[in-house]
């Protein structure tokens, strides 16, 4: 393994994580906070400082020495590092007093999972609320796409990157060039941005309101300034348009690209897609249904609109809450929880196991079966009309295994600590599929403050093996690794 390519980039991943630093020092100067806009600015510089240093080691390296292993050392080493330098501001600026407290907030913000140690969140400075949602936004495209957009010198190994990074049992590319890809990825993200701040502007929410909650949106990450979530604002306009915006950010970002080519007749066909939509259309009806049933709604839109907000904002894996759906009944709650294990569209900045890795381990299951007493027989499993490939489905398979006995030893370890059953098995679950509230004491009213350092610890670990996607955080870990 070469380690100066390794140390190049992650030095100018530095450096790029200092200059978006310094956006929330303009919202500080803004809202006349000194100790936060010092706290940006000396995190700014001693980030960019660090990155410097880094790239002095490993100068005179050349992308033509990047290979897997270097590759997969850069994806887990830029997150992991751009966590800690996130929270370097929480500390400073005096928002915690606790580092592992900083670093959760900080690594719950990159890898867009939503969940807080914070108890008033409205009590923090606007800059360090900003920062919180900002850091979703570049997590949930993800800062290494970022980066391969920026640095098309990175060459051949700018594939290693992408692959590793775009969310999915499979990277798809729709240029020739990796570099193309992730420009095109990255200029749909900053159009749907601009129109969601647009959108919310016109619903009577402020500039900062609607830039905040438009980061935590379409990152999938549910970061948000105000106490009460997305319930603050009642208003069924805002509502309307932060789910369209969920639901968009939900779904395979290459299909905005081949519709936006002229090619509908596939987007529309991608059968994902279709089970995406049919997933959020048919649980909503049936937890809608459920409420008004069970008397919690007596208001049938209202009803409607919640159950719609809580199912597109879980399996999103977003977090935003309109209503406090731990209260719900047992049916609605069963159905949300069974969506925090499936996650959004492959492609898109949601978390979870995502539903064509379902699609994929369903199918492939029921052709088990089917050969169980059809042994001569040789089939393949077809998505979308097109086989997948043997490898791919022993991917899709050892991912799931590994995710749900992540999940398992996850929650065993949280339970040691006296809570439920349920409040840590789905501490455990949200943290490592990226959502953000569970159930109990982490539900859309709770917080995570009550942990343990050492199991705050271990969640922020499972927040970096489901943004990373299992493989690549466990292959670090690996003796294998490391050995030439």
């Amino acid at each position: 393994m070469s380690f100066r390519p390794v140390l190049r980039i992650l030095g100018r991943l530095l450096q790029f994580l200092a200059l978006a630093e310094l956006l929330p020092v303009v919202v500080c100067v803004a809202y006349g906070e000194p100790r936060s806009a010092l706290a940006f600015s000396v995190t700014a510089i001693v980030t960019g400082g660090l990155g410097t240093l880094l790239r002095f080691f490993g100068r005179g390296a050349t992308s033509q020495q990047l290979f897997r292993r270097e590759g997969i050392l850069i994806v887990v080493g830029g997150w992991m590092l751009a966590s800690l330098s996130g929270a370097a501001p929480f500390l400073l600026a005096g928002t915690v007093t606790s580092p592992v407290d900083a670093l959760f907030e900080s690594a719950s913000g990159f890898t867009t999972t939503g969940a807080s140690i914070l108890t008033d969140i409205e009590s923090a400075d606007h800059g360090i609320l900003f920062w919180r949602s900002f850091s979703q936004w570049l997590g949930g495209m993800g800062i290494i796409v970022l980066f391969v957009a920026l640095l098309p010198e990175l060459g051949p190994g700018a594939r290693f990157l992408y692959r590793l990074e775009v969310p999915g049992p499979t990277a798809e590319t729709f240029h020739p060039k990796v570099h193309d890809t992730a420009v095109v990825l990255w200029r749909l993200y900053l159009l749907l941005t601009t129109v969601q701040i647009l959108l919310l502007l016109l619903g009577g929410l402020d500039l900062y309101d609607a830039a905040t909650h438009t980061f935590s949106t379409l990152s999938t990450g549910g970061f948000s300034p105000r106490n009460e979530s997305m319930a603050a604002f009642d208003s069924p306009f805002v509502q309307i348009v932060v789910i369209v915006f969920m639901v968009l950010a939900g779904a395979n970002f290459s299909l905005y690209y081949l519709a936006w080519r002229g090619r509908n007749l596939r987007v529309f066909g991608d059968t994902e897609l279709r089970i995406y939509l049919a997933l959020i259309v048919g649980t909503s009806a049936l937890i809608g249904i459920s409420l008004i049933d069970s008397d919690s709604y007596s208001n049938a839109f209202r009803a409607g609109l919640d159950a719609t907000f809580q199912v597109v904002s879980i399996i999103t894996t977003t977090g935003f809450a309109t209503a406090d759906f731990d209260t719900w009944p047992g049916f609605a709650k069963v159905l949300l929880v069974a969506l925090m294990f499936t996650g959004g569209c492959a492609g898109s900045t949601a978390g979870g196991p995502k539903i064509m890795r379902m699609v994929i381990g369903l199918r492939t299951a029921w052709r088990e079966v089917r050969d169980s007493f059809s042994p001569n027989t040789v089939s393949a499993v077809f998505v979308g009309g097109k086989p997948v490939p043997e490898p791919v489905l022993r991917t899709v398979a050892g991912f799931f295994i590994l995710y749900v006995s992540t999940w398992a030893l996850g929650t065993v370890l949280l339970t040691l600590g006296g809570q439920s059953l349920l409040t840590s098995s789905t501490a455990a679950i949200a943290t490592l599929g990226n959502i953000g509230p569970g159930l109990e004491l982490v539900g859309p009213t709770g917080n995570f403050a009550f942990w343990s350092d050492a199991q705050k610890l271990l969640m922020v670990l499972l927040m970096w093996i489901g943004r990373l996607e299992v493989y690549a955080i466990m292959a670090v870990f690996t003796v294998a690794f490391w050995r030439r």
